[in-house]
């Protein structure tokens, strides 16, 4: 056994490996900061290129791409108000506002030890915990994913804003987005109005593109001409507010312990992806912070959970596919697809039949965040000076790569159609106050809702006792539990603030 990991260990750090990971992360890093190239995509065009390398290089390779590409998504996220994944949409809530401030390179400096933090902590999980995480797992079906999707929208149209209808409103209204297309059961159009293109659905890239980063150009057009011709960014000289101290990552430590649990658990849990684990992470560090007013307005733990969040899953969603060959995700899939051409069948005997290279991927998998994080510095250098550019000279740069972004995915004219409509939206719901959040949230996790709890009714509909096949299943009832307990907390929460608040409001009358 030992005899195994240390060679491993030994391969891992050929001079081959190293460089593999290297070249990985850095091309993660450049095409993560770009709207619509994500590193899914790239990794799908670099796996048959992997057949002519080693295993632990060609693998390693991959996990440093995608790795590099979730901490590289953020800069723009948090810079120009432009996530270049999904993952990271959730980032730009406080790190935008972080950036507005002046304190840009605080807020990326704080995604990068997040990013890494939260890398680290689900590497560390898969490789002393896979069979465990993997059988618990096994146990999530239709039932508890519709109950956990469920929850978690509701607590966030509670507490996406001071006004509560207009967080339910906004969160309705992402539903409604998320259910376009064709019906999952009977194929039948929704919501279409005869397009074809949006039978497949309204694209997740366009919608954010657009929501987002066209919303805050509007948005910033309306200002004066002089302040057109201000940096689009600026810096502040102040050098606490270009660093991240100490006292302030220890102040966020169990922010990042706490998210970087949370998107280890979704990882595990086949068919979530790193976008839902981020929002997820972000609702709940909102609800369980001593300041919950500050978030959305430049809270440091609005950035770091979830970006340990949405990094935890990159190494937890190998863990069903290492111990069953299960894949996690879309990007565990492009892995399980490299290891199958490598003649390597993840799976309860993997580490009996090929010890060596799952040793020595999982070295590679820490080296990889190590070399994330000596890379990203220099990235966020990179970024920096991009960003010091008149607004009026990168708003129609960030309009031209929003639209090259959301065509990338498809091919299709009309998903810049689309961009523009969702900045439209964007911008409109922003002047009326309306939280995005929530809009986000119900749009991301709508089709898993709606296909988790149409096949639940499904199932329970074959057998003579409906409500038999919901209770009789041990993780329901025990995720119905704490999700009930976790909503009572919830809701006291906001009783109690609205009592303070309304006392307040007659004290100072």
């Amino acid at each position: 056994m030992m005899e195994s990991i240390l060679a491993g260990i030994a391969l891992a750090l050929t001079w081959e490996s190293i460089l593999a990971v290297i070249a990985g992360v850095v091309a993660g890093q450049l095409l993560g900061a770009i709207p619509g190239l994500t590193a899914t995509m790239t990794v799908a065009l670099l796996i048959p290129y992997t057949y002519y390398l080693e295993p632990w290089v060609g693998v390693p390779m991959l996990l440093g791409m995608f790795k590099g590409s979730l901490f590289g998504s953020s800069i723009t996220a948090i810079l120009v108000k432009t996530p270049g994944t999904p993952a990271a949409a959730a980032t730009v809530m406080d790190g935008y506002p972080l950036a507005q401030q002046g304190k840009g390179e605080k807020a990326c400096k704080m995604a990068l030890y997040s990013s890494v933090f939260g890398d680290s902590f689900s590497d560390i999980v898969l490789i002393f915990g896979a069979s465990f995480l993997a059988a618990i797992a096994l146990n999530f079906g239709p039932a508890e994913y519709t109950l956990l999707v469920a929850f978690s929208l509701m607590t966030m149209g509670f507490i996406s804003g001071a006004r509560i209808w207009k967080g339910i409103f906004a969160m309705l209204l992402g539903m409604l987005l998320g259910i376009v297309g064709l019906d999952p059961v009977t194929a039948t159009p929704r919501l279409t109005m005869g397009f074809l293109e949006l039978e497949e659905g309204i694209g997740l890239i366009p919608m954010l593109i657009g929501f987002l980063a066209v919303a805050e150009v509007l948005r910033q057009m309306e200002l004066p001409r002089k302040q057109l011709a201000t940096s689009t960014v600026s810096f502040s000289d102040d050098p606490a507010d270009r660093r991240v101290s100490w006292l302030e990552f220890r102040g966020v430590l169990p922010t990042l312990l706490k998210s970087s649990s949370l998107g280890t658990a979704v990882g595990a849990l086949p068919g979530i992806s790193a976008t839902v684990a981020a929002f997820l992470a972000y609702n709940e560090a909102r609800r369980t912070s001593k300041t919950p007013e500050k978030f959305g307005k430049g809270a440091l733990e609005g950035v770091a959970a979830p970006e340990s969040a949405n990094n935890a899953v990159s190494g937890a969603n190998l863990v069903p596919m290492m111990a069953f060959g299960i894949p996690g995700d879309i990007a565990a899939a492009l892995i399980l697809s490299a290891l199958l051409i490598q003649g390597i069948t993840p799976g309860p005997v993997i580490f009996r039949d090929n010890p060596e290279p799952i040793y020595a991927i999982f070295t590679a998998l820490l080296l990889a965040n190590l070399v994330n994080l000596i890379l990203g510095h220099g990235l966020i250098r990179i970024a920096r000076r991009v960003v010091t550019v008149p607004k009026r000279v990168l708003f129609p740069v960030v309009i031209v790569i929003a639209a090259a972004g959301a065509y990338a995915m498809r091919g299709s004219l009309f998903d810049i159609q689309l961009v523009v409509v969702f900045g439209l939206l964007g911008w409109a719901l922003t002047k009326l106050a309306f939280p995005t959040v929530p809009l986000l949230i119900g749009f991301i996790l709508m089709p898993i809702l709606e296909s988790n709890l149409r096949i639940s009714m499904l199932i329970a509909g074959s057998v003579p006792d409906p409500l038999a096949y919901f209770f009789a299943r041990p993780a329901f009832v025990t995720l119905m539990a704490v999700m009930t307990l976790l909503l009572i907390l919830v809701l006291r929460r906001i009783f109690r603030d609205r009592q303070a608040a309304r006392a307040a409001g007659m004290k100072g009358g």
